[in-house]
């Protein structure tokens, strides 16, 4: 019988250890810029080309490496950083394991060109496919150069897998921010296809986070800090106020390595209990210090997960922690849970006063009437509704819905049967600022005008990015200027195109800022800023929670952002014209993303209410 079971070779096996090291460009950036840190660099660059798929670049003036180890740094488990098994349980180096180099090397074209400080020539080394192709010497100056071309060269199954330019461009970026928080006293720079996105030079925390993420987060951060025996916590928090809905801003770091851990978030979200609404996220930056053999950083081969020896007292001292910090700069539970976080809050008094229900004007509603059921005489005053209140229901002038009439409905369907009109002028008040109230044939209709208006919108936006129009633009009589961080003005760049369809006019300002000359009519009143801001926010929260296409998204992130807002009173014709689209929409009964825009209560239901 022939034996089955062999040896895979060198390069096949590297392949199928790159599946877990080497997911996708990011990770490569990851491994290197951990090489170059670990490296004593005191700058380092990276250049990216078509979002990584084509070129990534990382270069650092650390200490580099002798023509030796050079050649071994390509071989599986070959590392300068541990020895023994007891290494494992003191590491302080960001990498260890001895798998990045020859990972990234079996799955691109690889070039590395180094220079120890005591050398005074370096080694040129070309790998493809595991491949060494060549090893020469080369004036270069001291430190090293590893540049990564045509990822996935070798394995197209998986480059089909990587996503569209902006989504891994995204992901390159975000671990670009985590190095560079993680060491404020190394320089970086960040160049996209051969444009600066980030100089960064050697600072303070502070200064890091400020040139990161922009001016405009200088006023909310707040110093946390706190030292005990056995751990130490320094950082910033962000304010209450500043929350947001998307997830992304924020940072653990432990003995300067970035980690992923739901346990210890949910110790920042306790601390801000009762400051904060549900589902939102507060900005922070938080460096754990703590003795290595306390910790086990070897769990995953992408080492963003770790293991403390007493996760509970973790815990515990970073929660006390951040409510010091909270409490000494008097941040108290203020905040009115029932306003939307994401825009200004408006004023809750009630609307609409008696004299403006005499006000309004008689109309049929072609949305609310069905040319199978006959038109009823109408109500024509207010006071018809009270009269009879004494009186039973055979008494009165208003008949009582019998069950013989209600099963007569529901053979129809139930946007006909209910949303018919029971007379030919229909009565709409706003309630609370909040809902709009109406009569119907088979009992009242009660519109949600946020969601109803997201809904309208969500349809109005999404027509012309399917069909490849553009919507009329209103021009600004000033325009505005937008400050981004680079992050954010990447994915406006991205998508320039399908926002000018939105009604958008933009033009990049300077490196990290836009100039807004249009913007859709329903957007004139807004805080375009504002309104700008919160459409990126809502698009990258939505691309990480459901899976749409870039149009749909846009349309939906626009939508959410633009709609009316609980809070705003509305003139009777604006009221009109709410439930007149609403209804000529496709699919009325909800906003996009599930939410009811209107509920029906049938006269049935209401009867069972008193008779009970």
């Amino acid at each position: 019988m022939s034996n089955l079971i062999h040896l895979l070779p060198d390069s096949l096996a590297n392949q199928i250890a790159a599946g877990e090291v080497v997911q996708r460009p990011s990770s490569v950036v990851k491994e290197l810029l951990e090489n170059a840190i670990d490296a004593g660099s005191t700058a380092i660059k990276v250049v990216i080309k078509d979002a990584g798929k084509t070129l990534i670049q990382v270069i650092d003036n650390g200490i580099g490496m002798s023509e030796v180890d050079a050649r071994m740094s390509f071989e599986k488990h070959a590392t300068s950083k541990i020895r023994t098994a007891e290494d494992l349980f003191n590491i302080q180096t960001m990498g260890f394991r001895g798998e990045a180099l020859a990972s990234i090397a079996a799955i691109a074209q690889l070039e590395m060109e180094t220079c120890h400080k005591k050398d005074a020539l370096g080694t040129r080394i070309t790998i493809e496919g595991s491949d060494i192709k060549a090893q020469v010497p080369v004036s270069t100056p001291q430190g090293t150069k590893i540049s990564a071309k045509n990822l996935f060269f070798n394995v197209p199954a998986r480059r089909n897998f990587l996503k569209s330019n902006p989504v891994e461009t995204k992901h390159i970026i975000d671990e670009f921010q985590r190095a560079a928080l993680a060491q404020p006293d190394i320089a970086f720079s960040f160049y996209q296809n051969s444009l600066a996105a980030y100089q960064l030079p050697a600072t303070k925390l502070s200064h890091r986070i400020v040139h990161l993420f922009g001016e405009a987060c200088k006023k909310q951060l707040i110093p946390c800090r706190e030292e005990t025996d056995v751990l130490k916590i320094q950082g910033y928090i962000g304010k209450p106020e500043n929350a947001k809905k998307t997830r992304g801003e924020q940072f653990f770091f432990v003995n300067q390595r970035f980690i992923k851990s739901s346990y210890l978030h949910h110790a920042v979200k306790n601390a801000f209990e009762g400051l904060l609404p549900q589902n939102v996220f507060p900005f922070y930056v938080l460096f754990i210090d703590i003795a290595p053999t306390q910790i086990d950083v070897n769990v995953h081969p992408t080492k963003t997960e770790i293991k403390f020896e007493d996760e509970r007292m973790v815990y515990s001292i970073l929660t006390a922690a951040i409510k010091k910090a909270l409490a000494i700069h008097h941040i108290t539970p203020s905040i009115d849970f029932d306003q939307n976080i994401n825009f200004n809050p408006f004023a809750t008094a009630l609307s609409t006063t008696a004299s403006s229900a005499n006000k309004i004007t008689e109309k049929d509603y072609v949305q609310f009437r069905s040319p199978n059921i006959p038109q009823q005489g109408g109500v024509k005053d207010w006071e018809i509704l009270f009269q009879n209140l004494d009186k039973s229901p055979s008494e009165g002038s208003t008949k009582a819905t019998t069950s013989s009439q209600m099963s007569s409905t529901t053979d129809t369907p139930i946007e006909v049967a209910l949303l018919a009109p029971v007379a030919e002028s229909i009565i709409k008040i706003q309630l609370h600022r909040r809902y709009i109230l109406t009569q119907l044939k088979s009992g009242i209709l009660l519109i949600d005008q946020h969601a109803a208006h997201e809904r309208i919108l969500y349809e109005q936006y999404l027509q012309p990015l399917l069909n490849n129009q553009t919507r009329s633009a209103q021009q600004l009589l000033f325009p505005v200027h937008i400050p981004l961080n680079p992050a954010d003005m990447v994915l406006v760049q991205a998508h320039v195109t399908d926002l000018h369809a939105l009604g958008f006019v933009l033009a990049s300002f300077g490196k990290d800022s836009l100039i807004v000359t249009g913007c859709p009519t329903e957007a004139v009143g807004h805080d375009l800023k504002q309104l700008l801001e919160g459409l990126i926010e809502q698009f990258k929260w939505n691309q990480a929670t459901f899976s749409l296409t870039t149009q749909e998204n846009l349309a939906r992130s626009l939508a959410k952002r633009a709609c009316l807002q609980p809070g705003k009173k509305l003139q009777q014709e604006e009221i009109d014209m709410l439930v007149d689209q609403l209804f000529a929409c496709t699919h009325p009964n909800y906003t996009p993303d599930g939410r009811k825009t209107f509920v029906v209560m049938t006269l049935e239901a209401i009867n069972a209410i008193f008779q009970e």
